[in-house]
């Protein structure tokens, strides 16, 4: 293998991991990454089809049936995923620039991206070391010794999205490291790089070989390929809608096992009594511009929907565009920069027919809604757009029902606490929502009526390693994080043993 300075910038045409080694692509079709603050390539990728993905498959049924990780014990895959979280640490300079030139976003989100990894990898490691080694069952009599004990899946299939390429794929390995299991990875083919990046960290940590394996490539040829491939026995999706769909459907086939993670639209609830002092008011302005905006609207738990008290909506509307339009947009390793473009030119199209849509509809900008002047930090060839703010907003609107994944914020106003409930639960997905009150009786009874996976009261976007992470209706099935997270790469196996065995004499013969 190359030597670590080679693997991270000098690797080009050769991202395809598989059973140990570093491949081209066997047709060798490659892809140009492009940087999204100025539209130039800065590196190339394999670009892998059906061929490296079944090569990649068979080297991860090979490791795990015939392999040493699935029976490696728990201490020993505690203390890997450790390393792993250490060699993150080592290179999160490193790792955060990579992740900001290759998705767009700041240096500083990139860095954060980087700890919350390395957290991940440390929960997960810290969870199966301080478990129980199966869980007894009462059989009801002394001479039967019962337990449930929990084995890997086998070969786990991850596909995951652009928008946090590294946070969204430690979510999958780690549980399924930490669970015995062996994998195949297909990052999103416009941000490979800090995944890739990963696979090399892992190897440096001592895993074996052949049970981490990734294939760059396009999502309707290896991202189908691994959903439809019969020696998958899991596969783990997080990005749209209809791509979500596509895989459940291929996987129904061969009925493995699926977990889905699709987005949403999510509600901000701003009641007028989280407003009354200034500090309040600062503070709910402020985390609805947070909500809306980080990473350039482009999270999947974005606070999009604005549905603030009618009494406070024009103050608080009016502040919020003020403060919308000082957001200092540019290349994401720029100082000072605090929002980047979006990650393509096929995005922010995207997000330009939806503000369309919405003017067309009767919505009011009140900032926003074009492409910024370009300056130094902002080329004109990159694909920035303004922080947005659509006031007069309904839920008959595209922008209202749909996930724009972009920097647009939408306003609804409510004047009772059920109609703030009503609004919030009016879509079909349910990934996250939040509520801001001085009420404490208030925030109770709204958190416990939204219909949705995680409920902030007071605050907007932080999410615990050790707290489960998934959605409601069309948000997806199954979950990430927490020991639910760890469960999605199990199975359970029920061993009862009788101690003391004799004849039943069901048949008098």
């Amino acid at each position: 293998m190359a030597n670590r300075t080679e693997t991270r910038t000098e690797r080009a045409h050769r991202t395809i991991h598989a059973g140990g080694e570093w491949l081209a692509a066997s047709s060798g079709a490659t892809r140009e990454i492009l940087d999204p603050a100025d539209a130039l390539p800065f590196t190339v990728v394999a670009e892998g089809d059906e061929k490296d993905t079944d090569l990649a498959v068979a080297a991860a049924r090979r490791a795990f049936d015939a392999g040493e990780w699935p029976h490696t014990p728990v201490a020993g895959r505690a203390a890997l995923l450790r390393r792993v979280a250490e060699l993150l640490v080592r290179d999160r300079e490193e790792l955060g620039l990579l992740e900001s030139r290759d998705a767009g976003k700041t240096v500083e989100e990139g860095r954060v991206d980087i700890d919350c990894v390395a957290d991940a990898f440390r929960y997960f490691a810290d969870l199966v070391a301080g478990e129980a080694p199966g869980r007894v069952v009462d059989a009801g009599s002394p001479e039967v010794h019962s337990v449930v004990v929990h084995e890997p899946v086998g070969v786990c299939a991850m596909i995951t999205p652009w928008n946090y390429p590294l946070l969204q794929a430690s979510w999958k390995v780690a549980p399924a490291l930490a669970a015995g299991n062996t994998f195949v990875i297909k990052p999103s083919e416009i941000t490979p790089l800090t995944t890739i990046a990963l696979i090399d960290l892992l190897v440096e940590a001592g895993l074996p070989t052949g049970v981490a394996n990734i294939v760059t490539g396009p999502g309707h040829t290896v991202g189908a390929r691994l959903a439809e491939h019969p020696d998958v026995d899991l596969v783990s999706f997080t990005g749209g809608l209809t791509s979500g769909t596509k895989v459940a459907q291929a996987a129904a086939v061969t009925v493995k096992k699926v977990a889905l993670e699709l987005g949403g639209k999510n509600p901000n609830v701003v009641f007028a009594d989280a407003c009354e002092t200034e500090e309040g008011f600062d503070t709910a302005v402020d985390q609805a511009l947070n909500a809306a905006f980080i990473h350039s609207g482009q999270v999947c738990s974005a606070g999009g929907r604005l549905i603030v008290e009618e009494s406070v909506r024009e103050r608080f509307v009016a502040e919020l565009a003020r403060r919308a339009q000082k957001i200092r947009l540019g290349r994401g390793t720029e100082d000072g920069v605090e929002c980047g473009p979006l990650v393509s030119a096929q995005q922010r199209a995207k997000t330009e027919d939806y503000v369309a849509s919405a003017l067309a509809e009767g919505a009011e900008l009140r900032c926003g809604g074009k492409r910024p002047e370009p300056s130094p930090q902002r080329p004109e060839s990159g694909y920035f757009y303004e922080p947005t703010v659509l006031d007069h907003c309904h839920r008959e609107m595209r922008v209202v029902r749909e996930e724009v994944f972009g920097p647009v914020l939408t306003v609804e106003t409510f004047r009772t606490e059920d109609e703030a409930v009503a609004l919030a639960n009016d879509t079909e997905y349910g990934l996250a929502g939040a509520v801001w009150t001085a009420d404490a009786g208030r925030a109770r009874r709204v958190a416990g009526r939204l219909r949705h996976g995680t409920v902030w009261i007071n605050d907007f976007h932080p999410y615990l390693p050790q707290a489960e992470w998934g959605g409601f209706g069309k948000s997806g099935v199954g979950r990430e994080l927490g020991p639910a997270g760890l469960a999605e790469y199990r199975e359970s196996k029920h061993v009862y043993q009788n101690l003391a065995p004799k004849p039943v004499r069901w048949f008098a013969g």
